[in-house]
């Protein structure tokens, strides 16, 4: 593979902040040139473009956090033409004392483009955000909702006998349904009143991000519909499930091949160790979110899928554990998704 240093002359390195970003040039021989420090703003952009069009015609960005501070950096080049590469953040210093500034992380970025293999390019922009962006709501309101009906089951457990007694045998569902429409000021003791009023807000809470959460998904359908209506058509894969996978996915040709978005996933095999050939251990690293996706995936087929299921009877009847058989299934279905995303119109 050919490394960026072949294909351009220079590469500015930026380490992106709230406001400003540092960016540094270095040439594909190695020459760093001074440092600039520009505002976050589209006068520090243009500021930052004119600098680097006098260090070299063929050029690329290396930014640090295209997906957060510098997103709008990211899109500003892009709609003029630039050729952007996203790096990873650096390691941070145990110690305070470690060497570190802005400028050592902006040559940093740019030295780790130029010898890489490797270009990731940024994620793309337009639906995915409006994915984006319904999803994190969504997971909010449900996380809300989960903590709101763990506190009102506390106060269930502990209530006077009064208010415990109405709720003892019921479902969560059901306790919250109860408790939305509850009436304190119809009892006599004080305390019961105070207690009974704080877990009706608790219920009433829980049915409104319920409500909320259920708003946010029918536009993640919608949405995914409009993009890959082809995803949900697959065993195991709804409307969150999709969308999680899209997020990471985000454009053909950014994931360069089915083994790197299986190692994306966490889903790709790693030796145990180098003494034991064909002995595997679980992936951790990754994008846990699509790995938890692929695993309802995998759940899902395992479970109703006939073709699955007759590979999990022969994979266990050669000897493998339920576990190492959930890995080779997860590995499986992140390189259909990848296919099916990667090469269907």
């Amino acid at each position: 593979m050919t490394i960026l240093a072949e294909l351009v002359d220079v590469v500015i390195g930026v380490d992106t902040h709230k406001h400003m970003h540092m960016t540094m040039p270095v040439t594909a021989t190695g020459v760093a040139h001074p440092a600039l420090e520009v505002p976050a703003t589209p006068i520090g952009f243009d500021r930052a473009l004119a600098a680097a069009a006098g260090v070299g015609e063929r050029r690329a960005w290396a930014i640090e956090g295209c997906g957060s501070w510098g997103r709008g950096f990211t899109r500003w080049l892009q709609a003029r033409g630039e050729r952007v590469i996203e790096v990873e953040r650096p390691a941070r210093p145990k110690r305070r004392m470690g060497r570190k500034n802005d400028m050592i992380d902006a040559e940093r970025a740019a030295r780790e483009a130029l010898r890489s293999h490797v270009h990731v390019e940024p994620k793309a922009e337009g639906v995915r955000d409006v994915i984006a962006a319904a999803q994190l709501a969504r997971d909010s309101a449900v996380q809300a909702a989960t903590n709101a009906e763990r506190q009102l089951l506390a106060l269930a457990n502990t209530a006077p006998e009064t208010l415990a007694g109405r709720l003892r045998g019921m479902t969560t569902s059901h306790t919250v349904r109860t408790c939305a429409t509850w009436q304190p000021t119809r009892l006599n003791n004080p305390a019961d009143t105070a207690i009974a009023a704080t877990m009706r807000t608790l219920a009433r809470r829980v049915i409104t991000l319920r409500k909320e959460a259920g708003e946010h998904l029918k536009v993640l359908d919608n949405h995914v519909r409009q993009w890959r209506p082809d995803l949900l058509e697959q065993t195991g894969v709804g409307p969150v499930v999709a969308a999680t996978v899209l997020l990471a996915w985000s454009h053909p040709g950014r994931v360069r091949s089915a083994a790197a978005f299986c190692m994306l996933a966490g889903t790709a095999p790693i030796d145990a160790s180098s003494g034991q050939t064909g002995k595997h251990r679980l992936n951790r690293h990754g994008d846990r979110k699509l790995n938890v996706a692929i695993n309802t995936i995998a759940i899902t087929r395992m479970r109703c899928e006939c073709r699955t299921r007759d590979y999990v009877a022969k994979r266990t009847s050669d000897g493998k554990t339920p576990r190492d058989i959930r890995r080779c299934v997860k590995n499986y279905v992140a390189r259909d998704l990848f296919n099916l995303l990667e090469h269907t119109p």
